[in-house]
């Protein structure tokens, strides 16, 4: 009762073999998706994908995640295809990996096994730059690898002695153990002195008011942010694009804040990358206002504001002022007949632009509340950035003027010279 998805292939670079298992909480339908978001996170790693397996079960098997005839099935085929890793879309458990990899191993061959989490930390390990992060996703690594390591020294197991006495492989367990305690022991205490030297930075920053893009991941917030503040931040269609916060000071109509690019949220983020990674959240929880970034032409794109929803509650920010900025309205799809009657000028051609018309379409049939307030955009195309920048710039002086009351009889009645201009 499973299903294969073959992948185009072009050898040269890593190649990797996916598996999931459909069950009573996750339909085939969400499978599929999340399987093609863990292709994309694989080609974001810069692995290549081959092939797709899933199974339907109760529930993930205890002992090797899918049945034993399924893991033939994807064993003949990894070894067949002389296949680099296998990559599970959930957690792993040390003796399931274990097994696996003994199952594996019947063939004579060896060969990676990874599961989502070590996924995305090795993509973060890829993507941090800077020496916080880079010690943020080095705990996580640590912190995972600290359960797992005991299937390491499984095979000297054997080798213990009589009563009071350790054989090799538990001295060498134990030494291991002990590095990685120690290591954890120190990036934390290293953590916590950047922490208090960030907080500091941002305690010197309290006095002007503060925006955080907050979303999916590879949702378009860095492009976003390269439009509002003109700023050079990277930005890249895979996944976790950004992984160190980029703050930039902006001032429109006189007024400056802080505009704050964040790492980008995922289903099933492993919580030690979100522990890790608590002092960067930080951004978010000190923002006085959110601009939650969506992508709108996602076919799941409701989905994906509900995971980011419930992080942002977990993390104690989901009642901050937010605005829902709905981006890539540029690749909404829409059929030509959609188009069809629509008003024409004097020329005999259409009165809106067909983006123009999507964006008519889209506030008519989606997400129309005051609570939160939405704007439909394509920061790529630069369209409808003046209606978000309104939006914006309404929250921002209501919070302005809670820090300078006085505020409106001061220097911005004399005009500025960096006023916002659209690009």
């Amino acid at each position: 009762m499973g299903e294969e998805k073959g992948y185009s292939t072009d050898k040269e670079q890593e190649t990797a073999v996916l598996v999931a298992v459909t069950t009573q909480k996750q339909n085939a339908q969400q499978t599929a998706e999340y399987l093609a978001e863990l292709a994309f996170l694989a080609s974001t790693s810069g692995v290549l994908t081959l092939q797709s397996f899933t199974q339907k079960l109760a529930k993930p098997d205890n002992r090797t995640y899918v049945g034993k005839g399924k893991l033939d099935d994807v064993i003949r085929y990894v070894v067949d295809k002389d296949v680099d890793m296998l990559i599970f879309d959930d957690d792993l458990s040390p003796s399931q990996v274990r097994n696996i990899e003994y199952e594996i191993s019947l063939c004579g061959k060896e060969m990676k096994v990874l599961d989502r989490s070590l996924l995305i930390l090795n993509i973060f390990a890829q993507r941090a730059k800077t020496v916080q992060a880079k010690t943020q996703v080095e705990l996580a690594q640590y912190q995972y690898m600290l359960p797992r390591l005991t299937r390491m020294w499984s095979h000297l197991s054997k080798q213990r002695g009589g009563v009071g006495m350790r054989g090799p492989g538990e001295k060498e367990l134990e030494t291991d153990r002990r590095i990685a305690n120690d290591r954890i022991a120190f990036l934390k205490e290293k953590l916590e002195a950047i922490d208090r030297q960030t907080y500091t930075q941002r305690k010197n920053r309290d006095r002007m008011v503060r925006v955080s893009l907050v979303g999916y991941t590879n949702v378009g917030k860095s492009t976003l942010m390269q439009k509002l503040a003109k700023a050079d931040v990277f930005a890249e269609n895979k996944l976790f694009a950004t992984v160190d916060s980029t703050v930039r000071k902006v001032s429109w109509e006189g007024i400056p804040f802080l505009l704050t690019d964040t790492v980008g949220f995922i289903r099933k983020l492993p919580t030690l990358l979100i522990e890790s990674f608590k002092s960067t959240l930080d951004e978010v929880r000190e923002a006085d206002i959110l601009l939650h970034v969506v992508d709108i032409s996602h076919p799941n794109f409701e989905e994906q504001i509900e995971i980011v929803q419930g992080i942002l509650n977990e993390m104690g920010a989901g009642d901050k002022p937010t605005i829902l900025v709905f981006n890539k309205i540029d690749l909404f799809p829409v059929e030509d007949v959609f188009f069809e009657g629509a008003a024409l000028n004097e020329d005999g051609e259409p009165e809106l632009s067909k983006m123009d018309r999507v964006t008519q379409f889209l506030k008519q049939t989606h997400w129309q509340t005051n609570q939160p307030k939405t704007v439909f955009i394509s920061a790529e195309q630069k369209s409808n950035l003046n209606e978000l920048r309104e939006t914006v710039m309404n929250l921002i002086k209501e919070k302005h003027m809670q820090i300078f009351p006085n505020w409106l009889s001061g220097n911005h009645l004399m005009g500025h010279s960096d006023e916002y201009v659209p690009e």
